[in-house]
């Protein structure tokens, strides 16, 4: 009988102190996903690399509780393979803030702008319901000028007309995010860094290295932050 009116005492006392110490539930901490390909899942790099952790761990220092992103993606997913891998995953919404970058695969493979452009529409309305049908929670990444890399170099490719398809391929999606309301973020400039430098690419000579990616995080940042600033 003594053991518990002690045991209750201490119960009591714990719960005092924490009341005493100001604690609190923690605090929220923002969904991320984002939906891709080989340059979100980040093809032949360390995971920590990843543009997209880089971007969350960016925004974790600006004080917001970005947790770590779920990742939808896959090396040489085109849109339409892209939308089946979202079928296949399920992601579960709401999420804070979604990234969407594709259509490097629809033009490697010799697809036409006016046909990415309804694959891509479709895909970037998923990606505003996955936040909530809130477009200003998405942002839309360029696609990176594939055509600077060593490897398209060395592999006997047309490079001014890959050059000029990606510029026609990120017209479109730079439209149809400006159509929707959603963030653009262009990545695109900063990938011709690639061009004779090594330390910008992965082993393979055509995915960017993680320090390429630090330089995407860093641009995605402000469309990021102002995203999750407007959840507080």
């Amino acid at each position: 009988m003594r053991m518990s009116a002690a045991l209750a005492a201490t119960s009591w006392l714990v719960c005092w102190l924490g009341a005493w110490s100001g604690s609190s539930a923690p605090a929220k901490v923002w969904r991320y996903l984002a939906l891709g390909d080989s340059y979100t899942i980040g093809e032949g790099i360390d995971p920590s690399g990843r543009w997209p952790v880089q971007l969350a761990a960016l925004l974790r220092r600006q004080g917001l509780a970005a947790g770590e992103p779920e990742i939808v993606a896959r090396t040489g997913w085109t849109t339409a393979e892209l939308s089946e891998g979202i079928d296949a995953a399920a992601p579960h919404g709401p999420f804070a803030l979604v990234s969407l970058l594709i259509g490097v695969n629809d033009q490697y493979r010799g697809g036409r702008p006016e046909d990415y452009r309804p694959a891509f529409a479709a895909l970037l309305r998923r990606a505003i319901a996955f936040a909530g049908g809130e477009a200003g929670r998405v942002i839309v990444m360029s696609i990176p000028d594939w055509s600077v890399t060593s490897y398209a170099i060395a592999s006997g490719r047309d490079l001014p007309r890959v050059a000029r398809e990606i510029r026609q391929f990120n017209q479109v999606n730079r439209e149809e995010a400006g159509r929707a309301g959603a963030r653009y973020v262009d990545v695109t400039a900063a990938s011709e860094k690639a061009l004779g430098d090594s330390a910008q690419l992965a082993p393979d000579g055509l995915h960017p290295s993680a320090a390429m990616y630090a330089e995407w995080a860093r641009l995605a940042l402000p469309a990021a932050t102002a995203a999750l600033a407007e959840r507080r």
